[in-house]
């Protein structure tokens, strides 16, 4: 059911983050605020394909 999603930086777009999501009960991407390491700030992070 719970599939390995990527989520990435939409300021680098680098990959910095993975997590796990039920695609049945979340169609919709996820965007969460996240510390990004090479933008050295929180900016937002959307999920990317694998």
């Amino acid at each position: 059911m719970r599939e390995t999603i990527h989520l990435g930086c939409e300021v680098c777009s680098r990959r910095n983050y993975h997590t796990t999501k039920n695609k049945r009960n979340t169609a919709e991407k996820i965007a969460l605020k996240k510390y990004c390491k090479h933008c050295k700030r929180h900016t937002t992070h959307k999920e990317m394909k694998l």
